[in-house]
């Protein structure tokens, strides 16, 4: 079960980026997916990568698309 992780995420990415973003939905799902999408654009998937984010991993991919990186 990854729902504290996800939780725990959301928080995280809400402290650091309150100003940012707008709303935060969490869908619990099965089969191991995890992705990450800001504003239609997937930014990250555990199942492309086959492996977890690493720690700070989605939000320095959120700092990127800010950026206009994205």
């Amino acid at each position: 079960n990854y729902t504290p992780r996800a939780v725990s995420l959301a928080a995280e990415l809400l402290q650091e980026f309150e100003a940012e973003i707008e709303a935060i939905t969490l869908i619990p799902s099965d089969g191991g997916q995890f992705e990450f999408v800001v504003n239609d654009k997937l930014l990250y998937s555990k199942l492309m990568t086959h492996r977890h984010a690493e720690q700070g991993e989605i939000a320095g991919l959120l700092k990127k698309y800010l950026k206009g990186g994205g």
